[in-house]
């Protein structure tokens, strides 16, 4: 233990730890992609590497994000959050406003131009876009700065209602019609910046009281054709919810909507604590749904067994740790906010997936970070990481140290700046001396060491006689 403490006590323990975790989520990510889609691609297509083409391609992008994001200060941050929030806004309006046109003409997908809308998906002119992702990373960046410059003032509930909680409201509207997985991790991101921020706690009730009030109308849409559900058919996000509380013998989940969880459930019993070994599932074999996505958990389970699931789940608590590491010991509110925002969304959405893999939480579909196969999602989440990494090079005793032995100019430019040295603390001035009832007064001390009023002179008559002193 003392040995690991004096680890994570180096300047740069924070932004190592980030890489490390970061880096072997990736790649056990793009090991399992390519384990739970090979034999369907396969079959498919004839070759077994499509999708770990595909996904490979997207990784590389987003590792280009993070180093990119890595390199960017704070001010740059700031600035971008708008911009962002506009953008992200202005697609989930034209998604949706598409999905309700191609609802109305009885249509799977709906296009104009060269933009085409399939459920959760933006199709421009060929590259396929989730907007919903982007919304996650521009919440953070433009709440933490809103809150950051309101300060001391968010006490008022004036201060949040204008802007925060309406273009919160917004978000969750626009999202969740279609999304409900997605919703949900934008309200654990929104908790986690009020709660760093040092909201009251009545804050919280009242969120939650509106929160499970939004929730439950955006179950009921899903009869009117929200999501994927159809108008007169049954509401399946209902469905979800009651085979969670009230879920049905197994008998029954092979032939009604519990389906998914039974095969899942199924897969996590086949692995045992070893698991079958590594591309030796049989779950996959087109009998798990979405086994690339929503379901990989249960390939890990399988192939890896229980031991193969600790080490994911230590990967992503090593995460945890970290981002709420580099929270705590920047400077900056605004780094400090984005950084708590930026780990609570990576983190609930990893044990909002887990937690409905193995039948601790309701199925949502949302897909597990830096695992599951979706291009947007691992870009944007690669990029929210190099945020993390460059408030982590930013910390007080990180930047000191990278200052007093910086690395190569090369290095610098080909990797990242140098970040920008703390500012130093003013010393807190000594509280004045007790003053007497006259001013000026001293109080002579009763003990030995008490220096005399006279200084030197005193020192040197002490011990004659008055006839002496007076002399």
């Amino acid at each position: 233990m003392a040995a690991l403490r004096g680890l994570l006590d180096r300047p740069l323990a924070s932004y190592f730890l980030l890489l490390s975790s970061a880096g072997l989520l990736l790649l056990i990510g793009l090991t399992m992609v390519f384990s739970a889609t090979s034999v369907k691609d396969y079959a498919e297509n004839g070759n077994a590497s499509a999708s770990l083409t595909k996904q490979a391609i997207f990784a590389v992008i987003g590792i280009g994000a993070f180093w990119a994001c890595q390199r960017l200060p704070a001010t740059t941050y700031r600035s971008l959050g708008r911009p962002l929030l506009f953008t992200a806004v202005g697609l989930l309006l034209v998604l949706n406003l598409l999905l309700a046109y191609a609802r109305l003409t009885g249509q799977d997908s709906a296009r104009i131009g060269p933009i085409e809308a399939r459920l959760l998906w933006l199709f421009i002119g060929g590259i396929q876009v989730q907007p919903s992702e982007l919304a996650k990373f521009a919440l953070v960046l433009w709440g933490a700065h809103v809150i950051a410059r309101k300060g001391a003032a968010l006490g008022w509930w004036r201060e949040l209602a204008t802007p925060l909680f309406p273009v919160v409201g917004l978000l969750f509207v626009l999202v969740g019609y279609n999304d409900l997985g997605t919703m949900l991790c934008l309200l654990a991101l929104v908790v986690g910046l009020l709660w760093a921020a040092g909201v009251r706690l009545r804050v919280f009730g009242a969120l939650s009281v509106f929160g499970l009030i939004g929730v439950g109308l955006l179950i009921a849409v899903a009869s009117l054709g929200a999501g994927s559900g159809e108008r007169g058919e049954e509401n399946y996000r209902f469905a979800r919810l009651m085979s969670f509380f009230n879920p049905p013998a197994p008998e029954d989940c092979k032939l009604e909507g519990c389906y998914q969880i039974f095969q899942g459930r199924l897969a996590i019993e086949h692995g045992g604590w070893f698991g079958v070994g590594l591309g030796k599932s049989s779950l996959k074999w087109n009998w798990l749904p979405e086994a690339h996505n929503d379901f990989v958990f249960a390939i890990i389970a399988e192939e890896l067994g229980v031991v193969g699931c600790a080490v994911v789940l230590t990967l992503f608590a090593v995460l945890a740790y970290t981002g709420l590491r580099i929270a705590r010991r920047v400077d900056d509110p605004f780094r400090r906010l984005a950084a708590t925002a930026v780990t609570t969304w990576l983190v609930s959405q990893a044990v909002i997936n887990v937690g409905g893999v193995v039948g601790l939480l309701p199925i949502t579909g949302l897909p597990l970070p830096f695992i599951s196969d979706g291009g947007s999602a691992l870009v944007v989440t690669l990029a929210a990481v190099g945020m993390l990494a460059s408030f982590a090079r930013a910390e007080p005793d990180a930047a000191r140290a990278l200052h007093a032995r910086p690395p190569a100019r090369w290095v610098r430019l080909v990797w990242a700046p140098l970040p920008p040295l703390p500012a130093r603390r003013r010393r807190t001035a000594t509280p004045p001396a007790a003053r007497g009832s006259v001013p000026r007064a001293r109080e002579r001390r009763q003990d030995d060491q008490a220096a005399p009023r006279g200084g030197v002179r005193a020192t040197r008559t002490r011990g004659r006689s008055a006839d002496e002193r007076r002399r």
